[in-house]
């Protein structure tokens, strides 16, 4: 194998394909990037068994030239030090040639690495995907939808299903949840479907795969293929293929956890509310769970306390631009809310209060896409 690249180009690909690859993997040669070229192009892959990415640099974009093929082949290097090479490489081009016994050296300037190799042969194959459950959606607006749900699941692995994101599709509306059993973000999204009849209910991705989709895909509106099978899911866009397992089990059936009336409902910028939580958790030591204290004053006002004993305590008034219902007194993780406000990506927001003890729902108050749902806490 024997080719030249242009430096930016390749450096792009190869820090695409390093997210997934993992430092803790039992076999050997899943620490490395396999590379082969072709007289179409380079392709890079790496994957450590849960998720695979596959980055393909074209022979040529828009009439320039990116890379010349003297001889097809491929080969394996350690990701690690490769991808440190590249990056501080000193011309814009590079050369990567292999010989015998998998050495590899690649030549940039006066630069001059010899690498040893690992034999392409023992590298996995991708997965091969039937693409018979097909939709699309705007590269921007799925980058949106992992932002605002990843945040809320689970970190713990004694549910590892609450780990992921359950993905759901029906009448061409996607249906995004995370939940950590404590919290619970949900937000809708119109998709474009390659059939009336596509429908899943489902379909569980592992949050870190799609936090790393999301550091790899452009901001941009350029539609995002979307396949999904049994076990896997393959995300697919111009030159590029980001694939996942998803996980194996029921997710819980988190409509049943949202209530559908509420005892008290208050309107407030999102703003102010975000700084007065934020203010009130700054005596709450970390370690602690950020108890929040919310009381409600004569149907105009929310007073936000905090106490740490040890320390001091804090009192916030905030002015609430809607009010109805009963009085409320209520404690809940204000870290929680303070998550959610920092995605809700609207100047007003709702929430509806069911009691002081009951879960209490937070939305935008413009739009319905979007909700957050959080558990009080008990305080004594």
């Amino acid at each position: 194998m024997k080719f030249t690249i242009q430096r930016d180009q390749f450096v792009q690909s190869v820090q695409h394909v390093t997210k997934a690859i993992s430092s803790r993997t039992t076999i050997p040669v899943l620490t490395g990037i396999k590379i082969e070229a072709s007289y179409d192009g380079v392709t890079l892959t790496g994957s450590d068994s849960d998720i695979s990415i596959e980055s393909f640099i074209p022979k040529e974009i828009d009439d320039q030239e990116l890379v010349t093929i003297e001889q097809e082949g491929s080969i394996v290097l350690n990701a690690k030090f490769f991808a440190e090479i590249v990056k501080k490489l000193p011309e814009n081009t590079l050369e990567i040639m292999v010989t015998d016994q998998f050495l590899t050296r690649l030549t940039s300037g006066d630069s001059v690495f010899n690498l040893n190799g690992l034999d392409p042969a023992e590298y996995p194959r991708l997965p091969e995907i039937e693409e018979d459950n097909v939709f699309k959606m705007p590269k921007d607006l799925l980058k949106s939808l992992i932002r605002q749900t990843a945040f809320a699941v689970s970190t713990a692995e004694t549910r590892p299903i609450l780990t992921g994101i359950h993905w759901a599709i029906d009448d061409g509306i996607l249906t995004c949840t995370a939940t950590d059993s404590h919290r619970l973000a949900m937000r809708h999204a119109k998709v474009e479907t390659n059939s009336e009849e596509l429908a899943f209910s489902n379909v569980v991705i592992p949050g870190k795969s799609l936090s790393e989709l999301s550091k790899i895909i452009d901001d941009t509106d350029e539609l995002i293929d979307i396949i999904v099978t049994d076990n896997q899911i393959l995300f697919k866009s111009t030159n590029l293929l980001f694939f996942s397992r998803l996980l194996d089990g029921n997710y819980p059936a988190t409509k049943n956890m949202i209530p559908n009336h509420s005892k008290t409902s208050v309107k407030l910028e999102s703003k102010y509310l975000l700084a007065a939580i934020e203010r009130g958790l700054l005596l709450s030591r970390e370690g602690k769970n950020n108890v929040v204290n919310v009381k409600t004053i004569d149907n105009k006002e929310l007073e936000i306390t905090s106490v740490t004993p040890e320390v001091g305590k804090v009192t916030e008034k905030v002015h609430t631009l809607d009010y109805s219902g009963e009085e409320l007194r209520i404690s809940f993780n204000g870290k929680n809310l303070i998550d959610a406000l920092k995605v809700i990506e609207s100047t007003e927001i709702t929430i509806d209060f069911t009691g002081a003890m009951s879960p209490f729902v937070m939305k935008p108050a413009d739009r319905d896409h979007m909700l957050h749902l959080f558990s009080p806490v008990r305080t004594y």
